[in-house]
């Protein structure tokens, strides 16, 4: 029984606990790490909590903080929360956490069934646990908090920010989707340096938030708008299609535009050296 315990809460090996210097940038092999590719499972849980983070930081600035900071600091929130998760778990899932650039990725670069459904499902999981979280917290306050406000949720008509009617969140959702899941497109190029994806990915969607927030509290993500809707109810619902429908729109233009300028490997300087 004793030795039936132990086995699974051993210490790890020695070589694992303490690594040489120079074997810094290896990687971990064994319980702690793989050269092997991350599993579908492994993938989807890196989606999900990838998602779960960005709608904790970006909505819930815009819940707990919104007030203080306003837009600007709304959308430096959901800016720097992309980036930190693009370098977290980039190497795992490609981090797309959001359904609209999973879509793209699908178009452009090509995902199996099973794996392009399960993104989806794990990242509106997560996204609708962020919101369940900041509704808690929220709820926390003193008289607790009033769903019929949203819970950060996007809205357009009397719930937009500035009043700006269907048309107008409609057309920005499109537009601005296109322009943020093409950025994340050619970020993540075989040719770009992927590495360094996070800036870019996370300035664009910082961009679109300061030109969409006062519109409709800006989405270009179906999973952002579907977990606040689901928590919140009401009103969200009955609006939650257009957040769904027109960022996916978006997204799919901009696969259409990055398939046609097409992906191309930096020129070779073949300059001969000066003597």
């Amino acid at each position: 029984m004793a030795h039936g315990i132990s086995k699974y809460y051993q210490l790890p090996p020695t070589h694992l606990m303490y690594r040489k210097a120079t074997d810094a940038d290896r990687p971990l092999t064994g319980s702690f790490g793989s050269r092997a590719r991350p599993t579908l499972l492994k993938k989807l849980v890196a989606e999900g909590v990838g998602t779960f983070i960005l709608v904790l930081a970006g909505v819930g600035a815009a819940v707990f903080a919104g007030h203080i900071f306003g837009p600007l600091g709304v959308a430096i929130a959901f800016g720097a929360a992309v980036a930190a998760i693009t370098f977290a778990i980039g190497h795992i899932s490609g981090a797309h956490v959001n359904p609209a650039v999973t879509v793209a990725v699908a178009a452009t670069k090509g995902m199996d069934l099973r794996g392009f459904l399960g993104y989806i499902i794990v990242q509106l999981i997560g996204a609708t646990l962020a919101a369940a979280i900041i509704y808690a917290i929220a709820n926390g306050q003193p008289g607790g908090y009033d769903l019929d406000l949203g819970l950060g949720a996007n809205g357009y008509g009397d719930h937009s920010p500035g009043g700006y009617n269907v048309t107008a969140a409609a057309i920005a959702e499109v537009v601005l989707s296109f322009a943020f899941v093409l950025v994340a497109l050619f970020a993540t190029d075989k040719f770009a340096h992927k590495e360094l994806a996070g800036i870019p990915i996370g300035m664009g969607l910082a961009f679109v938030h300061l030109v969409g927030i006062q519109i409709d509290n800006m989405s270009v993500n179906p999973a952002r708008s579907f977990g606040p809707a689901i928590i919140a109810g009401g009103w969200t619902i009955e609006q939650l299609w257009l957040f769904i429908i027109m960022p996916i729109v978006g997204a799919l233009i901009a696969a259409v535009v990055y398939r046609y300028i097409g992906s191309y490997a930096p020129p070779k300087d073949d300059t001969p050296p000066a003597h």
